[in-house]
């Protein structure tokens, strides 16, 4: 049986990069054209070893990023200015999008709101601890304080 180099995740034969042992016919006639794997010859898994090489230090770098931010984010304090009654009542809330154009306001770093865990929107005026994740493995501690506007 030949072997291949997959391309691209194939569900039941591998991930993207490992050398398999694959039938001629399935390698031939739906692998190749579909652009999923190649031949393993000599030349292609010296590559593909290069190309993971690059990958892995590319993931490293991403994460000692994030690490980086989320540091910076827990040293940051927010403060959201929203009108609010007598009894400090917020007239409306303070969501996980407000939250994440805090962030791109103070520190520069684009937030996705699906990343900030928020149980639900803030209601008061107070301050608020609210977890936030950069990355896979980067969680930081925002402190937010929501004052009323004036």
């Amino acid at each position: 049986m030949p072997e291949a180099i997959l391309l691209k995740d194939v569900e039941g034969v591998g991930e993207r990069g490992t050398v398999v042992e694959v039938s001629k016919g399935y390698l031939r006639n739906y692998l190749i054209p579909r652009k999923l794997a190649q031949p393993a010859t000599k030349g292609a898994i010296e590559q593909a070893q290069v190309r993971m090489a690059q990958l892995e230090k590319a993931k490293a770098e991403a994460i000692e990023r994030a690490k980086e931010n989320a540091a910076t984010l827990s040293r940051t304090v927010l403060t959201i200015a929203q009108q609010a009654g007598d009894d400090g009542r917020l007239f409306g809330s303070v969501t996980s999008q407000d939250i994440a154009d805090a962030i791109r306001e103070a520190r520069g770093l684009k937030v996705d709101k699906r990343k900030i865990n928020l149980a639900e929107p803030i209601k008061h005026v107070g301050t608020y601890m609210v977890d936030v994740e950069i990355a896979e493995g980067a969680t930081a501690s925002v402190k937010t304080m929501v004052v009323e506007a004036k």
